[in-house]
């Protein structure tokens, strides 16, 4: 450790591309999407396709400001300079907190694929090994970051595209006693076979799914050009949408009819399960493998970002001054210690409750994450407003604003209302708890920095 306090740009343009890829590809795709074929049936892709606009509107909001601004910590700082000291305190600390419950509902996942080989191996067991292997791999210098989930997400966004590939093939070529047909997408009960309110109620838990797609902003102060990459990747994020769950899902409920899948519950891939019935067992154990690197690259991803919002959160003030420290390679190890300190914590979860842990993770984190997109909704109408103020022009400006931005936090509001109906209320009601503890610290920490000045 010396007395450096910056970050190096050391991710190049592939590696952002991949970032942005892979961050929206892991267990809520993977394993969660099971929970919502149950209710929802094959109206599940009409959901996927619109949580991923909501999705693309609000990176369109970040991208402006990041592309403007690429910076550490880019949520907290956009609202610290733009909308006030407070609202940068909580966007900050929300977000690290998120990622801490993120990174303990991949790691948690993974126990789960593991399982499907070994079921014998304690959940606890294989989450302490992957654990401590991450936590290794953030501690170097961000390059290998940058390549470890460079070649994550290239397995899994290579697997999804095959596997829609393969699927297809087995759909156009499949016999009369197959199974497999395009038509199971609305003969089995209709496209919406429990009613719009199948998947209405299904909407909280499928944007799940979508955390971690606003990565990318973490990245850009490491970035190599952020004013070229940045808008590049946001960008693609529809067409990526499209293929890998849109696509993915269309196919597999495609190959096997929704209401004959024997999925069990939130514990089981209905991507392996639906290769696994129909005999290709080679198939559902490469997917299985191609699953576990998908959950070990968004946890990847999820320790990455931790790190770096303590590091921004440490240079505004709002955290120990030692968080912001970096090695050499200009890595600020305090920061990644400190995260992988908390995200040990899923070792225990797991140890004591192994079977409740992903479903109690998921609800919570959801409840963070729209927290986080509200956030950074609210803080582009302040950028805005400031810009316009100077009368100044934007080079990536978000689509449709303000319009859009009203339309992300009413689409918020619609799933809060979700949570609180199916029976999550205390998902929600963490949300005001959680602002009020903030506001309490904050103000301590101020009232005790007036002092040290006086």
């Amino acid at each position: 450790m010396n007395n450096n306090t910056e970050l190096q740009r050391g991710l190049k343009n592939r590696h952002i591309q991949l970032i942005a890829m892979g961050g929206a590809i892991g267990t809520g795709l993977f394993l969660g999407s099971a929970h919502v074929i149950q209710s929802a049936g094959p109206s599940i892709i009409l959901g996927y396709a619109i949580g991923g606009l909501i999705a693309f509107l609000f990176m369109r909001h970040l991208g402006e400001m990041i592309v403007h601004e690429p910076v550490a910590g880019s949520f907290s700082h956009f609202a610290y300079k733009y909308w006030g000291k407070f609202p940068g305190f909580l966007t900050g600390w929300n977000y690290w907190m998120l990622y801490i419950l993120v990174a303990m509902t991949e790691l948690t996942a993974v126990a789960k694929y593991i399982n499907y080989w070994w079921p014998h191996i304690p959940a606890w067991a294989s989450v302490l090994f992957f654990f401590i292997v991450i936590t290794l791999l953030n501690l170097g210098n961000v390059k290998i970051y940058g390549e470890s989930e460079f070649w994550l997400s290239i397995v899994k966004v290579a697997a999804v595209i095959s596997m829609i590939i393969f699927g297809l093939y087995l759909i156009l070529t499949a016999d009369a006693n197959s199974t497999a047909s395009f038509s199971n997408l609305w003969n089995q009960g209709g496209f919406f076979p429990n009613g719009f309110d199948g998947l209405f109620y299904m909407l909280a838990f499928l944007m799940f799914a979508f955390g971690g797609i606003e990565l990318i902003g973490m990245a850009a102060a490491e970035a190599d050009n952020p004013q070229k990459t940045i808008p590049k990747a946001i960008n693609q994020v529809v067409f990526r949408i499209l293929i890998f769950y849109v696509g993915s899902l269309a196919v597999l409920l495609s190959l096997v009819p929704w209401n004959q899948l024997e999925l069990g519950g939130l514990d089981k891939s209905p991507f392996v399960m639906i290769f696994s019935q129909l005999g290709i067992n080679w198939a559902a154990h490469l997917l299985n493998f191609i699953i576990l690197t998908a959950a070990l690259s968004v946890y990847n991803s999820g320790m990455y970002a931790n790190s770096r919002m303590l590091y921004s959160l440490a240079k505004q003030g709002n955290a120990p001054k030692i968080l912001a420290k970096t090695n050499k390679q200009g890595v600020p190890i305090p920061a990644v210690l400190i995260s992988a300190f908390l995200i040990f914590g899923c070792v225990i979860l797991n140890y004591f409750a192994p079977e409740e842990a992903l479903s109690h993770l998921i609800y919570i984190v959801v409840g963070a994450l729209v927290l986080n997109w509200a956030m950074i909704s609210l803080t582009h109408l302040q950028f805005r407003r400031a810009k316009k103020r100077l009368k100044f022009e934007t080079s990536y400006p978000a689509l449709w604003a303000p319009f859009s931005n009203y339309v992300v936090l009413a689409f918020i509001a619609v799933v809060l209302f979700i949570m609180w109906t199916q029976g999550f209320k205390e998902s929600v009601l963490m949300i005001p708890i959680w602002i009020i503890c903030m506001y309490i610290l904050y103000n301590a920490l101020n009232l005790k920095d007036k002092k040290a000045e006086n």
